[in-house]
């Protein structure tokens, strides 16, 4: 037990010196000798040293390692408050005091925090490069599978994440404003399609797949190649409209003429009522589904086709409707035709063969143009002729009523024909330049023609001259007939004063009605001049020769001057006997 004890209590008090004095007893129980013990003392020595040095370089390579650990901190420290813009940790680096490893104790949470910092920011650059190179890949239309951005770690600032961000929302701006485009350009693609009866879906596919209606909104093409094709789809599809509605628009232009020509129901017409009602439509107006589908167009086609081949075997009932629109036209603006000799004419074109049904349709399509052109080339000059015929008329009546002994009676309606009197010297004083103004308009529009303008085939400026001419005879007549009654009341006077008599109180001359014709032949004791004038031209009702069509057309009287009351009773004392003397 106590031999056991003994060594413990050694061990727990063991030193160099104890261990000494144990070698020493050792020795000298054994006898080694004092070279053998100096020897083995140096050696002792020798170990111990080792045994220091190696202990020592392990502490200064310790030392360096921690130097070399707090410099590496200091690096990265410093290389991340540059890259992520921080400075909140800049007094950690001008931290010098205390041991190494206080220092790098020092560090370790800045440096922490920072790393951290900097795999959040990393991820948060990464995301937004990444929608930007989605955006950029959809407007550049690349189908490519590309990899994950390479992040710069130099620049992790939040300027840098900033205008990453900016970026961002111009490019989400600038798909958003391809994306309304595309849809505007898809949605106009629809209409136009609907309007023309194509497919939709096969026209909108063949520019990009994904602008199918059954993808989502956001997967849609917005490429400059997705956006220029569906240009180009809408530009060829309005111009196909374009072509399709003028085409259809012929068509209809066609049927209509065929139907006017042989009057075609109501009933038949409203069957082709989808063709029609785009007759004078713009292109923008025209938007009802399968208004320009092309069956629609090859039906109408079919029916003009139809109506075509109806017509020429109803070409003579067609060319006679046609001359008479032609005669109707004549009629109306007084030009004499021979509407027997032109059917005449019609029959021996068609009856011949030599003509085309088409080509005699449109010549006498181009007369009746040419017809409506000098109609209303003669418009002005008809226009006065009837006022002149109209100022004619009312100088007759106006004879009529002044040659009435009982115009100013209290008998009814007697003021109104007073009015009308009065009027009707007014309209009367007009004739004379209304006459000039004929004549004047009359040879400025033959200068310009090259012909004679003529009046139900009489020169109008024939008529013209031969009013001149009654007017003047009239004149000439009144002057006469003024001169005339002169001598006679100065034959009375002088005849009353040698017999010394008073004339008896009798009714005035100039109020006496003759009976029975007056003097030359004329109704109202004018010249009966017989003006180049058609038989149906004075007040009656006239009738062309197939008897067709009548109208009432006033024209000039044959008494174109009209007699004043006092005239007319210069033409009763005219006519009376003077009386013999005793």
């Amino acid at each position: 037990m106590a031999i056991v004890d003994a060594p413990k209590h050694l061990l727990g008090e063991t030193t160099c010196g104890s261990l000494l004095q144990q070698l020493q007893q050792i020795w000298d129980e054994v006898g080694e000798s004092d070279d053998e013990r100096d020897k083995m003392l140096l050696q002792l020595e020798q170990e111990c040293l080792d045994v220091y040095k190696r202990k020592v370089d392990l502490a200064a390579k310790s030392k360096a390692q921690l130097l070399q650990a707090l410099a590496d901190a200091n690096v990265e420290l410093t290389s991340l408050q540059s890259a992520l813009g921080e400075k909140s940790f800049v007094g950690i680096l001008g931290k010098t005091s205390g041991t190494i490893k206080e220092q790098l104790a020092a560090i370790a949470p800045a440096l922490e925090q920072l790393l951290k910092q900097k795999e959040e920011r990393v991820k948060e650059f990464l995301d937004v490069q990444s929608q930007i190179q989605t955006i950029c890949g959809e407007i550049a239309g690349s189908s490519e599978q590309v990899g994950s951005p390479v992040v710069d770690d130099s620049d992790l600032s939040l300027k840098k994440l900033d205008e990453f961000h900016a970026h961002l929302q111009e490019l989400q701006k600038e798909k958003s404003e391809r994306l309304h485009k595309v849809l505007e350009f898809v949605s106009t693609v629809h209409d136009l399609c609907a309007v023309l009866g194509m497919d939709f879906f096969t026209t909108v596919t063949e520019v990009h797949p994904s602008l199918n209606d059954s993808t989502g909104v956001q997967s849609k093409s917005i490429s400059n190649d997705t956006l220029s094709r569906l240009a180009k789809t809408v530009l060829a599809l309005k111009e196909d409209k374009k072509q399709r509605l003028q085409k259809l628009q012929e068509l209809a232009t066609q049927l209509t003429d065929l139907w006017n020509l042989m009057d075609t129901s109501e009933e038949e017409r409203g069957l082709f009522d989808h063709v029609t009602c785009n007759m004078s439509a713009s292109v923008d107006e025209v938007t009802i589904p399968g208004a320009l589908a092309l069956d629609l167009i090859e039906q109408a086609e079919v029916e003009v086709e139809r109506l075509d081949q109806l017509k020429a075997s109803r070409m003579k009932e067609i060319a006679f409707k046609k001359q008479a629109e032609l005669e109707e036209i004549y009629v109306h603006v007084h030009i004499e035709v021979d509407p027997d000799a032109a059917r005449e004419k019609i029959m021996a074109l068609i009856d011949s063969g030599n003509v085309e049904p088409s080509e005699l349709l449109d010549d006498m399509d181009n007369q009746i143009v040419k017809a409506k052109e000098e109609a209303l080339s003669r418009k002005d000059i008809l226009d006065k002729v009837e006022k002149w015929m109209l100022a004619c008329e009312e100088e007759s009546w106006l004879e009529d009523y002044n040659r009435d002994e009982n115009r100013y009676n209290a008998s009814r309606g007697a003021h109104l024909n007073l009015k009308r009197a009065e009027k009707a010297r007014i309209l009367v004083n007009k004739i004379p330049a209304l006459v000039d103004t004929l004549v004047a308009r009359t040879r400025a529009w033959e200068e310009e023609r090259g012909i004679s303008f003529t009046y139900d085939g009489v020169p109008l400026l024939a008529m013209l001259d031969e009013y001149a001419m009654l007017r003047h005879d009239r004149e000439e007549e009144k002057r006469r007939m003024r001169d005339q009654k002169k001598f006679h009341e100065q034959l009375s006077t002088e005849q009353e004063t040698a017999f010394s008599s008073k004339p008896s109180p009798a009714r005035p001359l100039s109020t006496k009605k003759v009976v029975g014709p007056r003097a030359n032949g004329g109704a109202n004791g004018t010249p009966n001049r017989r003006l180049s004038l058609n038989a149906h031209q004075n007040g009656s009702r006239s009738t062309s020769k197939d008897g067709r069509r009548e109208s009432m057309r006033p024209a000039a009287p044959l008494n174109y001057v009209a007699i004043s009351k006092e005239d007319a009773g210069s033409c009763i004392s005219a006519t009376e006997a003077i009386p013999s003397t005793p």
